[in-house]
């Protein structure tokens, strides 16, 4: 995509406010009590699975969809009672939903009702040179890639140079390795225009690639808002730490405010985390040292299960000694394959990588 074009065609986005949405289907509650504030030239992630709510915040903020309950702002408008077409924003469907018998130049120009010709021809010349479709003008969807599809529905999202963009799912139809390639194009795009970006996904590494914040939802409630490391590292809830990359997870009685009892094993935790009596505690695979220096904190005998190839790293399954029965995953890089010999071994569990749930 040409960076010089997105230069020259940046236009300030406008933040954006959901105050306290709520939304019904009969007795299905799909948004419960819903606040988010996006900030302008921001991307925005609301992640989660299938029935969280995601999709239908968004309709809501389309006006798609109206809410039962709260508002909805865009800069300082209130929005919440307008009609779609009023509402200043530009959106991609799942299905790119572009109209099969129309060119690619007259897909990109129906949301330029209004305009003049000329203008209309011109902004249309700037679209597919943003998206690096020029000399595709002619061309219909069905004869164009799914990427080149996404592109075209894009550039009709942004002709208008909206305030605010809406994708929902916008990679979900295309294969890896174009998905990619895409979300790094689409990114780079979205900051050079310094549109406010509001996205709709189930894929974390989509999310984690592109966001400025995500917004993970569940049973239609956020569960946290924070940046990509910061839901990583840290998250909030039980939920967010199972549904956001791999975890392994200790049940655990407390004996101090630093220490804790797993299993027949005392391990001792961040100071003053442990202040839950019981629980479970949560740590990620890449944080547990294999065959480490003898003086490492938490060090136990563990037995391998389980090795698996992932290319740029290994999987391994293995179960603590003291805790046979309960299967958890460490990883580790191909180079370090060879150092693990048997299939016992020692794993240190780093106080500052645990995290206590009650």
């Amino acid at each position: 995509m040409n960076n010089s074009i997105a230069n020259a065609l940046a236009n300030p986005g406008a933040p954006m406010k959901v105050r306290g949405v709520r939304k019904r289907f009969g007795a299905f509650t799909a948004l419960d009590n819903v606040s988010l504030d996006v900030a302008a030239g921001e991307l925005v992630c609301l992640l989660g699975p299938s029935g969280c709510g995601k999709t239908t915040l968004l309709r809501c903020i389309a006006g798609l969809e109206r809410q039962d309950d709260g508002e909805l702002f865009l800069g300082e408008r209130n929005v919440s009672e307008l009609p779609p077409q009023a509402r200043d924003y530009g959106i991609l469907f799942q299905s790119y939903a572009l109209f099969p018998n129309l060119t690619v130049e007259a897909n990109i120009a129906y949301g330029l009702a209004g305009s003049g010709r000329d203008e209309t021809r011109k902004r249309v010349a700037q679209m597919l040179e943003l998206v690096g479709l020029l000399g595709s003008e002619r061309k219909y969807p069905g004869q164009l890639s799914g990427g080149q599809q996404q592109r075209v529905a894009l550039a009709r999202a942004l002709a208008p140079a909206p305030s605010l963009l809406l994708l929902d799912e916008p990679m979900s139809a295309l294969d890896a390795r174009v998905r990619e390639h895409l979300c790094t194009e689409l990114r780079q795009l979205q900051r050079n225009l310094g549109v406010t970006t509001l996205m709709v996904t189930h894929n974390q590494d989509e999310a984690m690639l592109m966001a400025d914040r995500i917004a993970v939802m569940n049973n239609g409630k956020v569960e946290q808002y924070a940046t990509p490391q910061e839901i990583y590292d840290r998250p909030a809830t039980p939920f967010v730490a199972e549904f956001v990359g791999q975890g392994n997870w200790l049940p655990f009685q407390r004996s101090s405010d630093s220490h804790a009892r797993v299993g027949g094993m005392d391990v001792r935790l961040a100071d003053g985390t442990a202040r839950a009596a019981s629980g479970r505690l949560f740590c990620r695979p890449e944080a547990i040292s294999v065959n480490p220096p003898i003086h490492e904190e938490n060090l136990f005998p563990a037995r391998v299960r389980e090795i698996t190839f992932l290319g740029n790293r290994c999987r391994m399954r293995f179960e603590l000694n003291h805790l046979p029965g309960h299967p958890l995953l460490a990883e580790v890089g191909p180079q370090d394959m060879p150092r693990l010999g048997a299939p016992d071994i020692w794993v240190a569990l780093p106080p500052r990588s645990l995290q206590v749930f009650a």
